[in-house]
């Protein structure tokens, strides 16, 4: 007997070090990583009130009720979906968690796209889908009913679609509300590692209800590659043909030459931004096209940066820009030496490929190494509010851009929507808190931050690696001073999409931009 203890005891000993090498760690290895997680957050994060009171939740007392599924994940995908959970109970859409060298692997799931999409009817007072788009092919339905644009979504797999989605919300990241609803609809027939292997069945298997009629079941499969028939955004403009197109947006002039209107379909702020502008200046200064309004639809905007640098061109105003502010702790010191190291090797491209500056990142340099570091030595919590990221004024600014030497000098319409975000918000909140233009459609995503910090996890005291996790470190503070997460700027007019409007949503708000502007 005291030798089959032995035994028993040693081969304990090795399963639990196997445990603790196979990167989901022992129990108290897991503990340890969260108490460390609720720790880091504790000190880094920027929380933003004005989210958490829209959402009605505090973001530390949510990671704390995943506390015993995180101890108790005993396999790779459990602890991976465990950390996911953990990342999306702050709420907040650019963050998320990675793989690294050694450590977790991304769950493996068959991906694949069933050929059908979804949007969600904003009109409706309870939670409502509708059937968005559909695949060419008839094929791909497998000879069931096809539906129809505007059919509406009852259940999911078995349940009840409100079941479904409150089943995968706590996977998601989002700001707001009507964010999380745009990209849950959008996510819902796609089969990726975004959600566990228990939410996905072999086939896509729903109920639809039409316009008139009983409700029917489809049971689709899911497909490597769909060819849709409309795609995600649609831009049909009614009385507008295509000019050109730039990586930022597309630019759509009047069939009607006496229109005084310029049409742009805005893609986000992307690299070729300044680029973009300064082309579309120069155009219509050449063809006396500068007393004409900007018309600007950017429902289906992503994000970026330069929305100010586009402004000054774009308006006959001076206005306020967004601002921001970091949020001092034990990470400030790295994170200026790593933006500063950046600095060194790439000058203006301060964030990934695109230039964010206005001049040569000194600016930026001269607030992280000044007023930065000051506020760290006093132990202040967050640092001063200056022009977002000093990319356009130096921190010791009033804030106020002034219009370039040669912009338009016609009114400004802009469309927005909950499926953008990020510089879209600030761009929204720069036009609406500014008074620079009429706002329609819906407010935008709300997901604006200033600055993340992403860092390799390993469990604590010992050299074994997780995951990559990120943390919001920095506050976007609108024109009017209020903090931007959560709180985007509202509309002049509001129009939901709904599943009655969605397929004439564009032209919708574009002859209430006309009406407007006449």
């Amino acid at each position: 007997m005291k030798t089959r203890g032995i035994y028993f005891f040693t081969a304990l000993f090795f399963a639990l070090q196997l445990a603790a090498q196979s990167g989901v760690g022992t129990k108290e290895n897991r503990e340890a990583l969260f108490d460390t997680l609720l720790a880091m957050t504790k000190r880094r994060e920027a929380f933003s009130d004005f989210k958490n009171k829209a959402l009605n939740f505090d973001p530390i007392q949510n990671m704390e009720k995943l506390r015993q599924e995180f101890i108790d994940a005993e396999t790779n995908d459990d602890l991976w979906f465990a950390l996911v959970k953990l990342s999306a109970a702050r709420h907040d859409k650019h963050l998320s968690i990675g793989p690294i060298e050694n450590g977790l692997t991304v769950p493996s799931i068959k991906e694949g796209r069933a050929p059908i999409r979804f949007h969600p009817d904003f009109s409706s007072k309870k939670l409502s889908f509708f059937v968005s788009d559909l695949a060419k092919s008839i094929a791909d339905y497998e000879g069931k009913r096809t539906p129809k644009i505007g059919d509406e979504l009852l259940e999911v797999n078995g349940l009840a679609l409100a079941d479904f989605v409150e089943q995968v919300r706590p996977y998601i990241a989002y700001s707001n509300e009507n964010n999380f609803k745009i990209r849950t609809a959008d996510a819902l027939s796609k089969r990726s590692a975004q959600w566990p292997s228990t939410v996905f069945k072999d086939s896509f298997s729903i109920v639809l209800k039409p316009k008139k009629g009983r409700p029917y079941a489809l049971k689709l499969p899911y497909l490597k590659e769909v060819d849709w028939q409309y795609g995600r955004f649609l831009r049909n403009y009614e009385g507008y043909g295509l000019a050109w197109e730039k990586e930022s947006f597309s630019v759509y002039l009047p069939n009607d030459k006496s229109s005084k209107t310029i049409l742009l379909w805005w893609y986000g702020f992307r690299k070729d931004l300044r680029e973009a502008v300064d082309e579309l200046v120069a155009y219509a200064e050449t063809h006396n096209l500068l007393d004409h309004h900007l018309i600007i639809d950017a429902v289906n905007s992503r994000g970026g940066s330069q929305g100010a640098y586009a402004l000054a061109r774009f308006s006959s105003q001076p206005f306020k820009t967004t601002g921001g502010n970091l949020r001092l702790s034990d990470i400030t010191d790295d994170f200026i030496a790593r933006r500063t190291e950046n600095y060194l090797a790439n000058k203006q491209l301060m964030d990934g490929s695109s230039p964010e500056t206005e001049d040569d990142g000194s600016w930026m340099m001269e607030w992280l190494h000044g007023p930065v570091l000051k506020g760290l030595e006093r132990g202040q919590t967050y640092s001063n509010n200056v022009p977002f990221k000093c990319a356009h004024l130096p921190y010791y600014s009033d804030w106020i851009m002034q219009p370039a030497k040669k912009h338009f000098r016609g009114k400004l319409v802009l469309f927005s929507g909950p499926w953008g975000g990020s510089h879209m918000d600030q761009f929204s909140a720069m036009v609406n808190d500014n008074g620079l233009g009429h706002t329609l459609g819906m407010p935008s995503g709300g997901y604006s931050n200033t600055w993340e910090w992403e860092e390799d996890l390993y469990f604590p005291n010992s050299a074994i690696p997780v995951v990559s996790f990120m943390w919001n470190i920095g506050h976007t503070i609108r024109p009017n001073g209020q903090v931007l997460e959560g709180n985007p700027a509202q509309v002049d007019d509001y129009v939901p999409v709904t599943k009655e409007n969605y397929l004439d949503y564009k032209n919708i708000l574009l002859r209430k931009a006309l009406e407007w502007l006449e």
